[in-house]
């Protein structure tokens, strides 16, 4: 593991992973009142209109794709699927990542994510945009998650 600012960046490949979502474009102002309602789309999905052999196989999600942010709220699912209403059939990424935990108050993922942007630029990497959180269970103790966050890499 690789250390920065505090945190412990780690670089591997990762498999796509198939996801249930609901995209929006918005802005990063919106996006903390926006997310909750759409998480709640797919749960809805998921507990009444999906099809029997796709089921939960994982956690919530957030995929950024970019800075817009173009952005995908949902779950990790067990396969591929039709659309329904506003929730669709996605991926999270596969290939090179530089990956990382977020341990501590869900305000200060942000935090995590500039200090994998520093991290990389101090030892070489190039970030190639997409970016996403799988988060964790929650600590009934703190109220707070582990979040593993992952930057996809350009390959050198």
């Amino acid at each position: 593991m690789l250390r920065a600012m505090a945190i412990d960046v780690t670089v591997k490949t990762v498999e796509p992973t198939p996801t249930a979502v609901v995209v929006a474009a918005t802005t990063w102002a919106e996006l903390p009142t926006m997310w909750g309602p759409m998480l709640d789309k797919v749960w809805n999905f998921l507990r009444c209109g999906a099809p029997e052999e796709l089921y939960q196989q994982g956690h919530n999600i957030m995929l950024y794709k970019d800075d817009v942010p173009n952005v995908e709220v949902g779950v990790q699912v067990s396969g591929s699927f039709e659309p329904t209403g506003h929730v669709v059939s996605s991926t999270l990424p596969g290939g090179l990542v530089a990956a990382v935990t977020h341990t501590g108050p869900i305000a200060k993922i942000g935090d995590t994510h500039q200090a994998v942007c520093t991290w990389s630029k101090t030892n070489g990497y190039r970030l190639a945009g997409p970016r996403w959180e799988i988060y964790g269970d929650l600590d009934p103790s703190s109220g707070d998650f582990d979040v593993q966050v992952f930057w996809s890499l350009v390959a050198p």
